[in-house]
């Protein structure tokens, strides 16, 4: 698609080209959901529970863990799209193009490092635990899929467009306020969708640094050998993933401009 992907051999998420959906269409993933949620609070009523599951699974823990969860997804993914797009929207300039595969390659290295080992070390390092560290770390894992569709995105949109608007006397910073931006925002928000997956996937493990979070319910049952605990908890966050992987979904499809 572009010389970045080529030279980098990265695979880029590319939303394809659909219709926007029916009603119908939207209400299917939260029913599917809904139902999920339905079964697991029927199977863990049915359940004799000990104290200690009882206490890891009343609606007060699960509300907190699931509240902090999505606190630390949210906050994570704005801060990663404010630093993420505006350097990829740098890196696509002309006068950064020649140093661009090495900041890339360096980026895309420090991605291969363990979530975990991240958190780790920033915490040894700077001495700090809990919600901040948490933003942090997963800040630094979702970055590179925002970063690279937003290059990837700009990149696609085609020249002889871009030659138009100059020859119609648009300045450069209005062919991409007015152009380059707006064509490039489905795959722009493919790695913005990616992103969010990762950091709700990621933030379990941030309950080893005191951040909170579904990890809380997980690590709970992994350490009192609670099998019901740890199944529940695996199941939220994965619901919890394909909910807020649904609300992006449809946020790509009205924010994607008409035509594209």
């Amino acid at each position: 698609m572009t010389t970045l992907a080529r030279d980098q051999d990265l695979v880029v998420q590319t939303p394809p080209r659909t219709r926007r959906r029916s009603l119908a269409g939207y209400l299917v993933m939260p029913a599917i959901l809904a139902l999920v949620c339905l079964g697991m609070y029927l199977y863990v009523s049915s359940q004799e529970l000990d104290s200690i599951e009882a206490r890891s699974l009343n609606a007060a823990s699960l509300a907190t863990a699931t509240w902090e969860h999505i606190q630390l997804t949210v906050v994570s993914t704005v801060l990663t799209l404010i630093i993420a797009v505006p350097l990829g929207i740098l890196l696509t300039r002309p006068f950064t193009r020649r140093f661009r595969p090495y900041i890339i390659t360096l980026l895309t290295l420090g991605q291969a490092v363990p979530t975990i080992a991240v958190l780790v070390l920033l915490a040894v390092a700077f001495l700090f635990l809990g919600f901040q560290a948490a933003v942090v770390g997963l800040v630094l894992y979702a970055f590179i899929p925002v970063l690279l569709n937003t290059i990837v995105g700009l990149e696609q949109v085609d020249e002889s467009v871009l030659e138009a608007g100059r020859g119609m006397g648009i300045s450069k910073f209005g062919v991409l306020r007015r152009l380059e931006l707006p064509l490039s925002v489905p795959i722009i928000l493919a790695g913005v969708r990616t992103a969010l997956v990762i950091n709700v996937g990621t933030a379990t493990l941030t309950t080893y640094i005191n951040a909170g979070g579904l990890g809380d319910i997980i690590v709970a049952g992994l350490s009192t050998n609670r099998v019901l605990i740890q199944i529940i908890g695996a199941a939220l966050t994965a619901v919890l993933a394909l909910l807020i992987d649904y609300l992006a979904g449809i946020a790509e499809d009205f924010l994607r401009p008409k035509g594209l």
